[in-house]
C-alpha cells in the first residue's frame, strides 16, 4: 500500500519503529496546513519557516525520546507544538496585546485605559513593559483550559470560532471558558496589586 493511504498512527508507530520515510510522508501531508496557520499568525514568511521547522524539530525529539502519547491525534498534536511556539516568539519580542474583555457582544472592550505606545514618556513605556511581563506570569496561574483559550485568543489573535475547531468545543464553551479565565485574572490583579492604567 501506497504510504500516502496510511494513516497518520500507522505512519507513527512505523517511524518509531525505525522508518524515517513514514515520517517525511507525515511532514509532507500536513506541512501546507501547519505552515498557513503559523504564516498567519506572525506575517513573515522568513519567521513562519524558522518557527515551522523548530515544530518538526521538536517533534521529532518528542517521539525520540518515547515522549509522544496523542495517539492517533498527530496533526493536532503538532498543532499544538506550533502554536506554543509561535506564542513563545510573541513573547520574546513584547508583542503581548493589552488583555482584552471579551465577550460575544463586544470584542474590543478592554479591561485596560492605557495611552497608545508612543504617546507615552520612557518611565511609562517601561512600566507598561513591566505591566504586560506581569500579567504573562499571571496568566499561567490560571486552570490548564482557561490559561489556554488566553493564550490563544489575546496572544495569537485567534477568533472563538478558531479555537473551538481546534479544542474541539463549542463557541460558547470557548466564550465561557474566556469569561472565567477574565474574571480570575482581574482577582490575581487585585491580589497582586497590579496598577492597571499609566
Amino acid at each position: 500500500m501506497a504510504m500516502k493511504y496510511i494513516d497518520d498512527s500507522v505512519l507513527l508507530s512505523n517511524y518509531i519503529n525505525g522508518n524515517e520515510k513514514a515520517f517525511e510522508t507525515l511532514v509532507l501531508r500536513h506541512k501546507d496546513k501547519i505552515y498557513r496557520y503559523i504564516y498567519l499568525k506572525v506575517k513573515n514568511q522568513l519567521l513562519a519557516e524558522d518557527i515551522f521547522q523548530e515544530t518538526f524539530i521538536k517533534a521529532i525529539r518528542t517521539i525520540k525520546l518515547g515522549a509522544y502519547n496523542e495517539d492517533g491525534k498527530f496533526l493536532p498534536w503538532v498543532m499544538r507544538i506550533a502554536h506554543n511556539l509561535t506564542i513563545d516568539h510573541f513573547r520574546k519580542t513584547n508583542k503581548v496585546k493589552m488583555i482584552s474583555e471579551t465577550s460575544s457582544k463586544n470584542e474590543e472592550y478592554n479591561i485596560f485605559n492605557t495611552l497608545h505606545v508612543d504617546e507615552l514618556n520612557v518611565q511609562d513605556k517601561m512600566a507598561l513593559d513591566e505591566l504586560k511581563s506581569q500579567m504573562v506570569d499571571l496568566v499561567e496561574y490560571l486552570p490548564d483550559p482557561q490559561r489556554e483559550i488566553i493564550k490563544m485568543r489575546i496572544f495569537q489573535d485567534l477568533s472563538f470560532k478558531e479555537i473551538a475547531d481546534m479544542e474541539n468545543i463549542s463557541i460558547n464553551t470557548a466564550l465561557g471558558r474566556m469569561r472565567y479565565a477574565l474574571i480570575n485574572l482581574r482577582k490575581l490583579i487585585e491580589k497582586h496589586q497590579l496598577v492597571t492604567d499609566l
